[in-house]
């Protein structure tokens, strides 16, 4: 592998703004320099005083004054694999991941079988490994096969190799079994990610959204917000209306589905003693009682010292609400929620309440999206979508959204990544901050091609991504 050094960047990461050089060995990040010299000829002789008693080779890149930041680490994921080929397989999803400047992420669990052991999940890892793209850290299910009763798989995972384990897709109906399994998390310092949506609620709005998808289907209109213009035009307004209620009182009942869920969850965490991660928090109400767990803790109010609350946002629920035509018919669990409870999201990555943007990527065929398939293809937007709406829009700094999407996720699953420092692994992304494009889910990577952005202008684009100092092929 040769020595790297990548010169006429502005470097970013959580902590740095200034233009300069990184030096890059044996996958490591061996220094950084902040200087304005970043001639080809200043980065020769930084590599020459460097490298001097190197035998191997040094590869200069010149990143043409864009930004050099850490790249990307996605806590949510749906790579679909194995079982589910047909939405998006290990290949076209790390290419997809790839795309979007993501050096980590970590695999939900909900494919076909269900990833339940950890036999399972290192197979996965292992063969991710061999397409050296994005590293992968494969999930474990809380119940065994999703069953909703058995935890006792639990005992074989670690820390080290699996550090999460999650029922995404849905959230588990027994409180006493998700303590039981909280508490083994709790013990092995294992991260409970929780899709916090009461099933039972859930299941009562159903018959909502099916009524409305009998509706759309018969009129040729998309359930991810991407019209045939005429389909819509030639659709009554009463149906136009009929949809619009049955999609607004799902998505009640959805809402009440995670703040009970939400509070919930929490709780168990708070008594069994563990790290509960709340995935894809998406109302105000449910933010807040993140908060309120988080200023105990930090008050010192709990009786467990190993009780901890972390939170992700999506970057569709910060950047879109879902009240109205079209985007009420963009299916998602969570579903888009109101104007207020976006602005909720963003002022909780603004106060530290939200400490990570993780995609939940959720590719589908064209025929499960059609047939009301929840979930859109997120990983190759989302620095767009986040770069777009916070730091264009809403005044975050590069800073800022360097720490939501790298260094924040890196230090909750104990990573040696996400900051531009010695020793850090060379994981990095190139990144045009100015380059404006628009968004066409035909052109994705992933198998998924639903996208709530589609034909949207976005700024800000992935150029090229370095992991462990190795040039990906985009």
């Amino acid at each position: 592998m040769p020595n790297l050094v990548i010169y006429n960047a502005r470097l970013v990461d959580e902590h740095t703004d200034a233009f300069g050089a990184v030096l890059i060995s044996n996958g490591k990040i061996l220094s950084v320099f902040k200087t304005d010299l970043c001639t080809e000829e200043s980065a020769v002789q930084l590599a020459e005083g460097v490298f001097a008693s190197c035998d191997e080779p040094v590869e200069l890149v010149d990143a043409k004054g864009l930004v050099l930041a850490p790249a990307f680490i996605d806590m949510h994921v749906h790579l679909r694999y194995p079982g589910q080929t047909q939405k998006e397989d290990l290949n076209s999803g790390l290419h997809a991941t790839a795309a979007g400047g993501f050096g980590t992420i970590v695999a939900m669990p909900n494919t076909n079988p269900v990833v339940s052991s950890a036999e399972l999940a290192h197979q996965i890892e292992k063969e991710a490994e061999q397409i050296g793209l994005t590293k992968v850290f494969q999930t474990v299910s809380i119940t065994k096969d999703f069953g909703g009763k058995d935890v006792s798989h639990l005992n074989e995972i670690d820390r080290q190799t699996i550090p999460v384990i999650t029922e995404d897709g849905h959230d588990v109906l027994s409180s006493s079994i998700m303590l039981e399994g909280m508490k083994i998390a709790g013990e092995k310092d294992v991260i409970v990610s929780c899709h916090s949506e009461d099933p039972e609620l859930a299941l009562k709005a159903k018959p909502y959204r099916a009524a409305a998808l009998e509706l759309m289907k018969k009129y040729n209109l998309s359930s991810w917000a991407a019209d045939d213009e005429k389909s819509f035009m030639d659709c009554p307004v009463s149906v136009i209306d009929e949809i619009d209620n049955n999609l607004s009182a799902a998505n009640r009942l959805l809402a009440i589905a995670e703040d009970s869920a939400t509070y919930r969850n929490i709780q168990l965490a708070k008594e069994a003693g563990c790290h509960v991660h709340i995935a894809h928090c998406s109302t105000k109400n449910s933010i807040e009682m993140v908060r309120a767990a988080k200023k105990e803790i930090e008050q010192n109010q709990v009786r467990s010292a190993h009780f901890k609350v972390t939170c992700e946002v999506t970057p569709h629920h910060l950047a879109l609400s879902g009240e109205e035509e079209p985007l009420i018919r963009a299916l998602v669990n969570p579903p888009l929620r109101t104007e207020e409870d976006r602005l909720a999201v963003i002022e909780a990555l603004r106060d530290g309440t939200a400490d990570v943007i993780s995609t939940d990527h959720a590719p589908h065929t064209a025929d499960d999206k059609a047939a009301g398939s929840p979930g859109f293809s997120g990983a190759e937007t989302a620095f767009a979508v986040c770069n777009t709406v916070l730091v264009k829009e809403n005044g975050f700094t590069l800073s800022e959204l360097s720490k939501l999407m790298s260094a924040n996720p890196a230090r909750i699953l104990g990573l040696k990544k996400g900051l531009l420092e010695p020793g850090y692994d060379a994981d990095l992304v190139i990144l045009d901050t100015e380059k404006r494009w628009e968004v066409h889910g035909a052109d994705f990577k992933s198998k998924g091609k639903a996208t709530p952005f589609e034909d949207e202008t976005l700024t800000g684009k992935v150029e090229e991504l370095f992991i462990a100092g190795k040039r990906i092929d985009l």
